[in-house]
């Protein structure tokens, strides 16, 4: 065994957003069996060293304005139902405690996250009950606007939180439910900022200052996340990751950018975590590959079977041992720490 598969077999893996939950709501195939589609699957994500995935609940825009909850609930009903069948592979992680007690076990602890705040339907009481579910972590917006805030697409209006978005969040803090910041517009990531009490996260977000995309941060909310103790993940869509590809998609993609674009590659994700370490530190970067909501993956991340790559691709940069386990995974077990109640 190499040293880097020897280091990633060690350190904790968490990747912090897949949308692999859409293929099993919507009865495309089994998670618990390993797929020749997609990129995502139990056997596959424990095959690649995971150890922590977080599963994107994902409220998709046929389900807005009004009917995110019944999503969410269907989405839960899979999650629920290809945990409990797999047993012997994975388990609900609703602590840090339960991700010890998983990974001791060597399985896969899976995590509950909401992409879309359109599940809470505007209400405190929804989102108490979602984190009884075992809600953990909340992606306040997709790109659209909500009763929470503005999305990214929505920038033209400057416009941010709502007051039910400033009540939200200070409620997740309350709660132990990491907010989650990739999709919000700018004007809403500085409310959260300037409101949470809490580390927060944007799950599957890269570096602006690389690629010229509106979905990555920029370097004054790199620091401002890297200063409330969060933790950014690393996105493999190509439109997030490639110079060129986030200036030729469509403003809002991550999808293909069309024939004969250039390839992304896994270098050029490192080169992001490159950006944000030079940037803030390596305490404050880790994975968030958005396998399974991507159309394309970069060359060498085809799937999830390929991440000890990135601990290959660290240590080839010189990276330490332990900076190496902090990006694959420490830093989020450490705001998991922070935020989550103890189980």
């Amino acid at each position: 065994m190499t040293d880097a598969a020897k280091l990633h077999r060690e350190a904790l893996v968490v990747d912090g957003h897949v949308d692999t939950l859409i293929a099993a709501v919507k009865g495309k195939r089994s998670l618990g069996e390993r797929s020749a589609e997609g990129h995502a699957d139990f056997p596959r994500l424990l095959e690649g060293g995971v150890d922590v995935q977080l599963f994107a609940h994902y409220i998709e825009p046929d389900f807005k304005p009004d009917r995110g909850l019944l999503r969410f609930m269907q989405m839960a009903d899979a999650f629920y139902r290809e945990v409990r069948a797999n047993p012997g592979l994975v388990g609900h992680a609703k602590s840090v405690e339960d991700i010890e007690r998983l990974r001791e076990a060597g399985k896969l602890a899976c995590v509950m996250s909401i992409e879309g705040g359109e599940a809470l339907q505007g209400d405190l009481g929804v989102l108490r009950m979602l984190f009884e579910l075992g809600v953990r972590v909340i992606g306040l917006t997709w790109n659209q606007r909500n009763r929470i805030a503005d999305g990214i697409a929505e920038a033209r209006t400057g416009g941010g939180l709502t007051e039910f978005g400033v009540a939200a969040i200070r409620e997740m803090n309350r709660l132990g439910i990491v907010v989650d910041v990739a999709h919000v517009s700018d004007p809403g990531f500085w409310d959260v900022a300037e409101i949470s009490e809490k580390p927060f996260i944007a799950s599957h977000s890269n570096a602006r200052a690389v690629c010229d995309h509106p979905r990555n941060l920029n370097d004054d909310q790199i620091a401002a996340l890297a200063r409330a103790g969060g933790v950014m993940g690393m996105n493999f869509a190509p439109n997030f990751v490639h110079p060129e590809l986030g200036a030729m998609a469509h403003p809002l993609s991550g999808s293909k950018a069309g024939e004969g674009a250039p390839r992304a590659t896994l270098d050029m994700v490192l080169d992001h975590v490159d950006y944000i370490v030079e940037l803030v530190g390596p305490q404050h970067v880790g994975l968030g590959s958005d396998f399974d909501g991507i159309g394309d993956t970069p060359d060498g991340l085809e799937d999830a079977t390929k991440l000890p790559a990135i601990t290959a691709g660290l240590l080839d940069r010189g990276y330490s041992e332990p900076d190496i386990r902090d990006i694959l995974g420490g830093n989020f077990l450490r705001v998991f720490r922070e935020v989550w109640p103890k189980g």
